[in-house]
Order: structure tokens, then C-alpha cells, then sequence
């Protein structure tokens, strides 16, 4: 007979065994409940893409609009497109560069934003990656022909820094280009509001926008739809194959860009965390109350009285990706990146799921969160990259390999 003591040892050491591998092969059970997506606010359920089309997304696009993002105060369109530079024999004879200025007016002010582009030759039909960089076109690439952006944020950083983001030869060897613009030209990354787009849709003596008006977050996704207005001009390319993507902050701009404007063939959510891709709830790392206190400007006043106050949301980002629904959608994450927090991201990729299945399509199918570089790829695609922050050729491939899938 076994000793008591032995088999008290015996039975822990079973049950221990068995809840490792419980929670190796189950998702982690929520602590908290996101609000219902296929409910509508008068409580009636919905079942159809056309009473998602016409009731439940328009009532979740004001929320995120009042609450969130904030409302564009005005029309402001593209004044003039000048092309200023293009080279049918860039990157050594594999692509078209092109090197494009958009002018903007409004209140006796004026706004340019340079668009710099790379498109495979040969090809009348290809996906263009449309996005924005972090610190100057020139850095994208170590292409000597790039304009150097004003320097916003400090000195200019020298070209090619960025290449490892930006890796544009595989790219355009793929069969696909890529149009980019520096972010800071539409809006300053600050707690400022008198430079940028702002001023050109002020009213008499404004100084800042209204609580419910567009904080930086809605302004660069709104340069992002202008800037697609401007490549629908362009015969290089095909404009129903934009794809709009972005990196940590510059992907909840594009998340954002993706669901105000349906005109984006596909989204890409690279590591955007808190205020993009991440549910907000329970959420681990970066929290709306860090976020509007670290970054008040990206936000519209209205979100900041959801500082640590989640659970008053009357939304969640879940609902901001079945905005997408239809299109394809993408979100990317890091093993080392907690402050984005991959398991609320993938989360709220799964419950957004539920509107791709209204149009017969296939999504994130289980809860359980994948491996590292296991790639999901499906109308709604998912991955985790062992590493940190950032955006790299291991993620771009699969954006590649995502939109030969899924983006005719």
C-alpha cells in the first residue's frame, strides 16, 4: 500500500499535470465580457450582412467616431498633385519611382505632403501597399534620389535607416509596390494642434479641436484616404488593390483608415496594441488610461473619461475589426511585445470573426491562441513573430503571401 503522505504527492502531482495541460491546449479564461457585436443598442440580435450593413455598422462606427477617434470637422480635399520626380529604371532597372506632391488648402493656409512610390514594372494589375513611415521617406531605402522630409520631429535621419522595415526590393520582386508618406506631414506626433491638417478646418478663432473632433489618430487615417484619392488618378497602378497597412501607432491609424473607407481592398495591422487591434478590456502593457495620458493628442477628448474606466466603453476593438467585413483583414503580433499585447489582439481578430461568417467567409476558428510564426491565413489572418516590437521581413512575407490568397 502506498504511504498516505506518497499519495498525496501522487494525486497534486497528477493534478498539476493535468491543468498545465489544460491550459496548454485551452485559451486562458476571460476575466471580463466585451460588449455584444451582432446586438444592436435597442438589444435587438442581427443575423445578416444586410442588417449589419445598414443597422449594427453604422451604430458602431458613431460610437468609435464620438467616443474614440473623433469626427473630421469639415471637407478638405486635394487641391493640386504635382508630380516631382519619376524614374521608370529605379532600383536598378526593376521598378518605377515616383515622387509625388499633394497640396491641400484651407482658411488661407496651406498643407504638402510628399507621397513616394515604387511600382514593379511590367504589370498592369498588382497590390500596392499603402502606408505611412516613421521618420522621412528618405529613410525607407537607401535610394540617393529620395526628397529628404522636413524634419518635424528634429534632424532629418539619413536615408535608408528604416530599410529593414521597409525591405522595398523583395517587395517590388514579389510583384507588388508600395506607396509611402512621413506621418508627421499630416499631423505632428504632439500634444499640438496648431500645425498639420488641423488648421485648415478651423473655425474662427479655434485653437484645438472640440472633444468630439479628430484627435492625430483620425487625422493620419484621414491622410491616408487622400492620399488613395490621389493614386485612383494614377494609371501606374490599380487602385482597387491598395491595401492599407501599419506599425504600432501607424497601424491603429490604418485600422481606422480601413474602417471609415471601404475603397481599401485589405487592412494590415502590424503590433498596433491599445487603441487598434487590442481589446481594451482586461487588456495587459499599454491601457487607454497610459495612452491618453502618454499620448493625448491621438484620441478625441470625449475618450479620455475612459482612462481606466474600460468596462464604461460602450465598444471594444473587436467591433473596429468587423468593420472590415468583408475585406481582408490581417493583424500581427510580437512574442516580446506586452505593451501591444498579442493574446487581447488575437482576441479581438476571433470575435470579429462573427461578421466575416455572415458572408460565408473563414476566419480565426478557435479561441485557443496559435503558436509563434504559425501563421492563420484565412479572410481574417493572424500571426505571432518571436521578437520585439517592430515590423520586419518575417511579417511582410506573410503580408505577401496574404494578399496573393486573398486580394483578386
Amino acid at each position: 500500500m502506498i504511504p498516505y503522505k506518497h499519495f498525496k504527492f501522487f494525486v497534486g502531482f497528477f493534478l498539476l499535470m493535468t491543468q498545465y495541460s489544460f491550459a496548454q491546449n485551452n485559451p486562458t479564461p476571460l476575466k471580463f465580457q466585451v460588449p455584444p457585436l451582432l446586438v444592436l443598442n435597442n438589444g435587438k440580435s442581427i443575423s445578416t450582412p444586410k442588417e449589419w450593413e445598414q443597422l449594427r455598422r453604422p451604430e458602431i462606427k458613431q460610437m468609435l467616431e464620438l467616443e474614440m477617434y473623433g469626427k473630421v470637422p469639415g471637407v478638405l480635399k486635394i487641391s493640386s498633385a504635382k508630380i516631382l520626380e519619376i524614374d521608370n529604371q529605379a532600383l536598378n532597372g526593376m521598378a518605377i519611382r515616383k515622387q509625388v506632391q499633394l497640396t491641400f488648402k484651407g482658411n488661407g493656409k496651406e498643407l504638402a505632403v510628399e507621397i513616394l512610390m515604387y511600382l514593379p514594372k511590367g504589370k498592369k494589375s498588382f497590390v500596392t501597399f499603402l502606408g505611412y513611415n516613421f521618420s522621412g521617406n528618405q529613410t525607407i531605402n537607401r535610394d540617393s534620389s529620395i526628397h529628404t522630409a522636413k524634419a518635424w520631429n528634429g534632424l532629418a535621419k539619413q536615408p535608408g535607416v528604416e530599410s529593414a522595415n521597409w525591405p522595398i526590393e523583395s517587395i517590388i520582386q514579389s510583384g507588388c509596390g508600395v506607396a509611402t508618406m512621413y506621418y508627421w506631414d499630416i499631423a505632428p506626433d504632439k500634444n499640438d494642434f496648431s500645425t498639420g491638417v488641423y488648421p485648415l478646418l478651423y473655425k474662427q478663432n479655434q485653437l484645438k479641436p472640440n472633444d468630439d473632433q479628430w484627435g492625430a489618430l483620425a487625422a493620419w487615417a484621414w491622410g491616408l484616404s487622400r492620399a488613395l484619392d490621389y493614386l485612383e488618378t494614377d494609371k501606374n497602378l490599380d487602385a482597387k488593390k491598395v491595401v492599407v497597412i501599419g506599425h504600432s501607432r501607424l497601424g491603429k491609424a490604418a485600422l481606422w483608415a480601413g474602417a471609415l473607407d471601404q475603397r481599401f481592398a485589405g487592412i494590415i495591422s502590424n503590433n498596433s496594441g491599445c487603441g487598434g487591434a487590442a481589446i481594451s478590456r482586461g487588456k495587459e502593457g499599454e491601457t487607454i488610461g497610459k495612452m491618453n495620458a502618454n499620448f493625448p493628442n491621438w484620441a478625441c477628448g470625449n475618450f479620455k473619461k475612459y482612462s481606466d474606466h474600460e468596462s464604461n466603453l460602450p465598444f471594444d476593438q473587436h467591433m473596429l475589426l468587423a468593420m472590415m467585413a468583408p475585406r481582408p483583414l490581417y493583424v500581427a503580433s510580437a512574442s516580446e511585445d506586452q505593451w501591444a499585447d498579442p493574446k487581447s489582439e488575437y482576441m479581438s481578430a476571433f470575435y470579429a470573426t462573427d461578421v466575416y461568417k455572415f458572408y460565408g467567409l473563414k476566419g480565426l476558428e478557435t479561441n485557443i491562441f496559435p503558436k509563434i510564426e504559425e501563421p492563420i491565413f484565412g479572410q481574417v489572418s493572424y500571426h505571432i513573430r518571436n521578437g520585439k516590437h517592430d515590423i520586419l521581413a518575417y511579417d511582410w512575407n506573410n503580408f505577401i503571401q496574404f494578399t496573393r490568397q486573398f486580394i483578386k
